[in-house]
């Protein structure tokens, strides 16, 4: 019998909510999907562990919005990953989940809506069936895990994974990345230090132990085995970028010196581009210039890309949003992404077309 004068005293509603099995039931994955799903994880693991020389490229929207536009733009990036495939595996970026510093829109499945009414089962069912969607045209999917229990409803869809700035650090986030299906990236910390994220890495590629809900929605403690695909996701700080060689020699070091293997992924936007979408680019080409002077511990990139460039604002009249255009960060756009991504495709080409790398001075 449950106290209402101690219990739940800051409740003011609680709603019932599909279980993830029951949400899979009503969207499920055939074999041939899950098959494909199995293709592009082992695939993404062995660029994560080096064992693949390509680059992992996690490309798209800062955060989806528009179910329509979303498979807009993934029917533009299949085409693209299909000119580059002999240099990256893309990734399509399809992030629903916004944390927030203080107040915002928290993303597609807390608020489909737009509007503060929180249908987040509405929000999961759109979620689970827009990545059914993406996998099909034949791209894998890559999510941040923000919400300890939205995985239960995602796991499953997910090739790649990353755990943001705000809850690297969170001990939480690093259990549950130990026990994940996918790969994991740490990102550093919003101030730009390295030390959480490198933690991270150690902790997530141990076994835990945590509560977690079943799929049937029970409650259980999940033990896990340890992550092995673990990296690290350098994204800038407060005092700039730390994308540059001498970054990335620091963030070796400090893997190597907790017996971690050193595989980092560059994140374009954020404080690497100055907060400045147009800078991605930049970014990019410093990445592709050490990959073409032997740098084998960088091990991918992210961009943040859209069918239109820059960013939007939600406002009261949500027919009046531009198609095709952020709602969070600016995001360059499509031509854009597709000019820079074969340019920095043909660079890497021509490097391991001369054995690898430039020859090191």
């Amino acid at each position: 019998m449950i106290n209402k004068t101690t219990q739940d005293v800051r409740i003011c509603g609680i709603e019932s909510l599909r279980t993830p099995a029951e949400l899979a039931a009503a969207y499920p994955i055939t074999d041939g999907i899950a098959a494909r799903i199995r293709g592009f994880r082992n695939e993404v693991n062995a660029i994560v562990k080096g064992e693949d020389r390509r680059l992992l490229a996690v490309i798209g929207p800062c955060s989806i919005h528009d179910p329509q536009a979303a498979l807009d733009y993934a029917r533009r990036l299949k085409g693209l990953s299909d000119r580059v495939s002999d240099v990256f595996r893309i990734v399509m970026r399809t992030y629903f989940e916004k944390p927030r510093t203080a107040l915002g829109w928290r993303g597609l499945i807390v608020d489909p809506d737009m509007d503060s009414s929180y249908n987040i089962e509405k929000g999961l069912t759109i979620a689970r069936k827009l990545l059914i969607d993406i996998i099909s045209i034949g791209l894998p999917v890559g999510c941040e895990v923000l919400d300890p229990i939205v995985p239960q409803y995602t796991d499953e869809l997910m090739s790649w994974s990353s755990i943001g700035a705000r809850t690297t650090e969170s001990q939480t986030h690093r259990a549950l990345a130990s026990g994940l299906s996918v790969a994991v990236g740490f990102k550093n910390s919003t101030s730009g230090d390295l030390t959480a994220a490198v933690n991270a890495c150690k902790s997530a590629s141990s076994p835990a132990s945590f509560i977690g809900v079943e799929r049937d929605g029970r409650l259980a403690v999940y033990h896990s085995a340890g992550n092995d695909s673990y990296h690290i996701i350098l994204r800038g700080g407060d005092d700039g970028p730390n994308y540059y060689e001498d970054d990335v020699e620091d963030a070796k070091r400090m893997m190597a010196s907790l017996g971690l293997e050193p595989r980092i992924v560059i994140d374009c936007s954020h404080q690497n581009s100055r907060k400045d979408f147009r800078r991605q680019k930049r970014v990019l080409r410093s990445i592709v210039d050490q990959i073409r002077w032997g740098e084998e511990a960088i091990r991918g990139f992210m961009l943040e890309s859209n069918i239109e460039e820059g960013s939007q604002k939600i406002g009261d009249d949500l027919s009046a949003l531009k198609y095709g255009v952020s709602v969070t960060d600016a995001c360059i756009g499509w031509e854009e992404t597709e000019r820079i991504v074969l340019h920095a495709a043909d660079i890497v080409r021509e490097a391991y077309s001369n054995g690898g790398h430039e020859e090191v001075l």
